[in-house]
Order: C-alpha cells, then sequence, then structure tokens
C-alpha cells in the first residue's frame, strides 16, 4: 500500500517542517487538498503555498482538487509538476478533455468520486486515467469518520480497473487508519490518503508503516 498524507491536517504554522518530516518518515506521496469555497464548504490554499511545498518536499505532490472551474486551478498547480492531479467528476462536464489537458503538462490524470458516486462513472474514462479516487468521507473538511460502504465500492472499481486498465491506481481518502487498511488492500486499493491519523500519531514514521499493507 503506497500512503499519501494529507497535509490538509499539518500545523500550517510549521509547513515546511511537517511536509519534510513526513518525507522522511517514508510517505510515498504528499497529498495537497485544494478547496476552494464553493465546490466544498471550506478555503484552503492556493499555489503560492502548494509551491512552498513542493519546495520542502522530497516525495511527489498528489493534487486533489475540490473547486468549481477545474480547467482554471489546472493552470493555475500544473506549472508545479506534481505526479498527480486529481478532480472531481460531479463538477466537470468535460473529463475526458480536461484528462487530455493534465497529461499535456506531462502529470498523470485522475478522477475523484464522491461517496454518493457510482464507480460505474468511470467506466468510459478508465483507459485513460491514471488514477481513481474514492472519497470515503464527505469532502471538505478533514477528521471525517470512515464510510464503511467505499470497501464494496472499491471491490467494485476494482474489477473494471482490472479488466479496462490495470495500470491504473485506486486510491481512498478519508478517516483511513490501521483498522480498516487491511480491508482496503483486500478490495483492491493501492493509494490511501491519511490526514489526521498520520498528523495526530506521536510517530509519523510509525503511523506510515502501521498503513504499508
Amino acid at each position: 500500500m503506497l500512503v499519501a498524507p494529507s497535509i490538509l491536517s499539518a500545523d500550517f504554522g510549521n509547513l515546511a517542517r511537517d511536509v519534510k518530516a513526513i518525507c522522511d518518515a517514508g510517505c510515498d506521496l504528499v497529498h495537497v487538498d485544494v478547496m476552494d469555497g464553493h465546490f466544498v464548504p471550506n478555503l484552503t490554499i492556493g499555489p503560492v503555498v502548494v509551491e512552498s511545498v513542493a519546495k520542502a518536499a522530497t516525495k511527489p505532490l498528489d493534487i486533489h482538487l475540490m473547486v468549481e472551474n477545474n480547467t482554471f486551478f489546472v493552470e493555475l498547480f500544473a506549472p508545479l509538476k506534481p505526479r498527480y492531479i486529481t478532480f472531481h467528476i460531479e463538477e466537470e462536464k468535460h473529463p475526458h478533455r480536461l484528462i487530455q489537458k493534465i497529461k499535456t503538462y506531462g502529470i498523470k490524470a485522475g478522477i475523484v468520486l464522491n461517496p454518493h458516486t457510482r464507480p460505474e462513472s468511470v467506466e468510459y474514462l478508465l483507459e485513460e486515467l491514471d488514477m481513481v479516487l474514492l472519497m470515503s468521507v464527505n469532502p471538505g473538511f478533514g477528521g471525517q469518520s470512515f464510510i464503511p460502504s467505499v470497501i464494496k465500492k472499491a471491490a467494485r472499481l476494482a474489477k473494471l480497473r482490472d479488466e479496462l486498465n490495470p495500470e491504473c491506481l485506486i486510491e481512498v481518502d478519508g478517516g483511513v487508519n490501521d483498522k480498516n487498511v487491511g480491508a482496503l488492500k483486500e478490495a483492491g486499493v493501492d493509494v490511501v490518503v491519511a490526514g489526521s491519523y498520520v498528523f495526530k500519531h506521536a510517530s509519523y514514521k510509525e503511523a506510515i508503516e502501521s498503513l504499508k499493507v
């Protein structure tokens, strides 16, 4: 299992320190939640702050857009050269076009599904995708409880993925911890995002290692 700690749960007064610490502790990706206050009821960070995160990180960035006007935000963050940019299918009228746009920057493209969105909604896009991110909480705020039905949803998505594009990663974000990560792995999940679980743990290294099942 790959582990992508979400900096939404970091100490923003010491953000560079925390980003360096999770990288030193063995994370695989640094997950960056970008919220615009419109698509979700929260406002987080823009490209100036993420540029500082990128300088502090020794692991690739995984940028998750929770925004309206996805194309605008892709153009803002693409110059930072993250490994992944993911966007919500619920907000995008032309997802195939946006996937191609992200890839023109040399960045891997992914789609995010809210808890209520069926995995079959990406069936005809899977061959073009590098990642599908399943939300296991309602997007907008950290520290929420895991929605157990995402395990069944991940298993359904994994069947589609294995048939259409075995190279596409499945990522799960929200309420992930050492108690549910085993079931996610069994369902076919490749990457977990963990914010509160990592950053509130006494040892980032122990927390990350406990998720690498």
